[in-house]
């Protein structure tokens, strides 16, 4: 099936890690691969247009952009709206094939989120835990969630606190929210083999199979490990009943991580997508890797970045949560500040502190801001009176955060937008460097080591910048430092 791209049209969607070369315009050459999804993000089978066009196949489809059209399959979906933008693309594709189903909880967007990987990675321990949370308090951080990272069982499948590196998670959890925090724990549907865990699922069918009808083993970024079935509701109820333990004991949520397609001898995207369908019971959860997901209750964090300022890090992070927020995934985290590729970011040496800085600054109006490396650890005075700036930008703009946040709930409308989807036709459908709030909030990040002036598209109309009022035709404007709300962050108010 050939598509022709109308003239001027852009397109939107598919894979989120794919938001860094979209739009996808009539001079693209590239193939979007949407189905066994291969990648470790977020992936929906759904392109979208700026003239209200959309593309969808329940089981996947592979699309080819060249010469001005998409070459795709047969029998994919195609769907005009009666608004021909991008929202409304849109609305009709959202109504159609991924309806919101609510939203995760509201302690997500009020307060920073911790993570303990990058301080503690594999040797999480009762000590480090609190000693974590407690010197997020002692710099003047707000609390908030917290997730305890991998490490924290004896191994996967034994969903337990190891009592030689936990003496008393009771006693820590329950310190833990007197500080003011909710506790999350990282868990992953892996299971090691040659344990009595192991032993009871193989016997009872719960393990994923190979062709050879044996239990499948799964080779990832943590080893070997046979894989739970979550389309099989026995074994559903049995990591359920693990969960709930852990929920007696005073754990609030959970990270649920790995799921990937690629980990699975074949149907990965089901077994993605039974993965996403299991945690969205828990209001506290977050997710990476999800297959078909939109409209799901889900905190989705980006794939882990690494601290750099190009497309592998910083300079990712507002293309891809915006395709995210296309593809139904609106409650999105721009990963770790800083860079969540822990290997690259212990391996680094010196922190780059502008970097760590600016990518405070570009997360911190994005729906969840999430800290794992400890900023009075790694930055001097300067770098970390900017991340507390950067903070407090979050903290002022709560009220119309939330706001944003009950309006996605409700009819499923993203937090973040696109300028094209807020302004069709004012000629900013290829912007992919700034991003809306809502309708009325315009915020650009800074991503250029350096500083000094980058250009901003401002839309026509009356907007509030800092302590003025202008009055745009509509076009680019040159920003330095100074007109920034906080170092490396623009902001204009939409006023009409």
């Amino acid at each position: 099936m050939q598509i022709e791209f109308l003239p001027g049209e852009a397109w939107w969607g598919g894979a989120v890690c794919g938001g860094v070369d979209q739009p996808y315009t009539a001079a693209s050459r590239c193939t979007a691969q949407l189905e066994q999804n291969p990648t470790p993000n977020q992936c929906m089978p759904l392109l979208l247009s700026d003239r209200g066009r959309w593309l969808w196949a329940d089981g996947g489809f592979t699309a080819r952009f060249e010469g001005g059209r998409i070459l795709c399959p047969e029998g994919v979906e195609r769907g005009e709206a009666a608004e021909p933008t991008l929202r409304g693309a849109y609305l009709a594709a959202m109504g159609r094939h991924f309806p919101p189903q609510g939203a995760p909880d509201r302690r997500f967007f009020t307060a920073p989120v911790y993570n303990t990987w990058i301080e503690l990675t594999f040797n999480q321990t009762q000590a480090g835990v609190l000693a974590y949370a407690r010197g997020i308090l002692e710099n003047g951080f707000t609390p908030g969630v917290l997730m305890i990272d991998d490490g924290w069982s004896p191994y996967y499948g034994r969903w337990r606190f190891d009592r030689e590196k936990f003496a008393d998670p009771a006693a820590m959890l329950a310190e833990l929210h007197a500080l003011g925090f909710a506790v999350m724990v990282w868990a992953c549907p892996f299971i090691t083999p040659d344990t009595q865990e192991y032993r009871e699922l193989e016997q009872r069918g719960f393990l994923v199979k190979n062709s050879g009808d044996e239990a499948h083993i799964a080779h990832w970024w943590n080893g070997w490990s046979a894989a739970l079935d979550l389309q099989n509701p026995g074994a559903a109820d049995w990591l359920r009943a693990q969960f709930r333990q852990l929920e007696a004991l005073g754990v609030d949520g959970f990270k649920l991580d790995a799921g990937d397609p690629v980990y699975y001898p074949e149907n990965g995207d089901a077994q993605c997508a039974a993965w996403a369908r299991f945690g969205a019971a828990w209001p506290l959860n977050e997710f990476r890797a999800a297959w078909r997901a939109g409209g799901l209750p889900l905190m989705q964090r980006l794939c882990d970045k690494h601290p750099t300022w190009d497309g592998r890090g910083l300079a990712a992070l507002t293309p891809c949560a915006l395709t995210a927020s296309l593809t139904g995934h609106p409650y999105v985290c721009p990963d770790m500040i800083g860079g969540g590729e822990y290997q690259s970011f212990l391996q680094q040496g010196a922190v780059d502190e502008e970097l760590f800085v600016r990518w405070a600054e570009a997360a911190c109006l994005m729906p969840v801001m999430q800290f794992s490396a400890a900023p009075w650890r790694v930055l001097g005075p300067k770098a970390l009176a900017g991340v507390k700036a950067a903070a407090a930008v979050r903290a002022a703009w709560r009220d119309y955060l939330l706001e944003t946040l009950d309006t996605c709930a409700a009819t499923g409308e993203p937090m973040l937008r696109p300028l094209e989807y807020v302004f069709p036709g004012q000629g900013c459908g290829a912007i992919n460097d700034q991003f809306m709030l809502g309708d009325r909030l315009l915020a650009a990040p800074l991503t250029k080591k350096g500083g000094g002036p980058r250009r901003v598209f401002l839309p026509q109309g009356v907007w509030q910048v800092g302590g003025a009022t202008l009055q745009s035709p509509g076009g680019e404007h040159v920003v330095t430092e100074g007109e920034c709300a906080c170092g490396g962050l623009f902001l204009a108010w939409r006023k009409d």
